[in-house]
């Protein structure tokens, strides 16, 4: 039997699932009230850890919720609901608060977790679709998500409900977040490797600071020397008290080639060169670099400054995936 659905169809479906998801975090949005405060300042009283619970496909949101609490700044650790009924509600302390997600509210897979923080009067933080549910009964903090039909035209699969409890969740961090003021810096502790971790590098994180410095009244000979030892392909040209005034580079050579050697580092240099400072950002040095068309650039502190700390060179940045 040949399907009679088309193209057209398949694109006509994928756009009203889209825009239903997009009006339900709309009207989630709007129905945002003093259940999200309350959440918000209980994570911050609490001690310990958020512990992140939920079953099936609130499940699934619950753990992405956790990673995104943990690489911001705030504690976090998922428990499966099942494995907490055997052992792992060990892991749940009076120092903790939890955040139970279920769309209906009354998944019997969370009743051992949900009493646990009732005897012990750990903070339950409550997310569910259907007010009056046990979840939302039992929690110190109740938040409710408004009535939003499912993507799927039956209201069966957990689409729509899974998107609001996902963006429900970075809301709540990201909240948090700022509040903490977590600086991008913070970020890159938890984030070292791959792409991200290189967007969040810092100059002062790839810099040497084994530099090649001579003073102003340096034969070239000498220049010329520490250029080739330290093999950076530029020397830096201080003043009497250590301060950077220029800087040396192949170009200056071939321009200079007539007289070379009788010469001193200051008849050489490029005046006022380009610097940048060591808290950066290494995309910004990379930048700075290219536009310039250059390999390197002298470190100073403060920016803005001629206290010479360190040398980055483009080759650091594209080992360390800064590009």
């Amino acid at each position: 039997m040949t399907s009679s659905i088309t193209d057209d169809d398949f694109l006509a479906t994928g756009r009203r699932v889209i825009r239903r998801e997009s009006e339900a975090l709309d009207l989630l949005a709007d129905h945002l009230g003093d259940s999200f405060n309350a959440a918000v300042r209980t994570i911050l009283g609490a001690r310990g850890r958020v512990i992140v619970c939920g079953m099936g496909k609130s499940g699934h949101i619950a753990r992405k919720i956790t990673a995104t609490f943990a690489s911001t700044g705030t504690p976090a650790q998922f428990v499966h609901p099942g494995e907490a009924s055997h052992g792992d509600l060990g892991m749940v302390t009076q120092n903790d608060v939890a955040l139970v997600l279920s769309n209906s509210g009354e998944t019997p897979e969370l009743a051992d977790i949900i009493a646990h923080t009732r005897r012990f009067a750990i903070p339950l933080i409550g997310v569910a679709s259907r007010d009056g549910s046990t979840l939302l009964r039992q929690s110190d903090v109740a938040i409710l998500l408004p009535p939003a039909q499912e993507a799927c035209d039956t209201g069966i699969v957990p689409t729509t409900s899974t998107t609001m409890t996902l963006a429900l969740g970075d809301a709540l961090a990201i909240a948090l977040m700022e509040h903490r003021q977590f600086t991008p810096d913070q970020f890159r502790v938890f984030h070292p490797g791959g792409k991200l971790g290189a967007k969040l590098a810092l100059v002062r994180h790839l810099m040497h600071s084994d530099l090649p410095l001579v003073p102003e009244d340096t034969p070239m000979s000498e220049a010329l020397l520490s250029m080739s030892q330290k093999g950076f392909g530029v020397v830096g040209v201080t003043d009497a008290v250590g301060y950077l005034e220029g800087v040396i580079t192949d170009g200056d050579l071939r321009r200079h080639m007539d007289g070379l050697l009788s010469l001193t580092a200051a008849q050489v240099m490029t005046r006022h060169p380009r610097t940048i400072g060591p808290e950066s950002l290494a995309e910004k040095a990379v930048a700075v670099m290219n536009d310039k068309k250059i390999t390197s650039l002298f470190v100073v502190d403060p920016e803005g400054s001629r206290q010479v700390v360190g040398l980055i060179h483009i080759h650091d940045c594209l080992r360390a995936g800064v590009a």
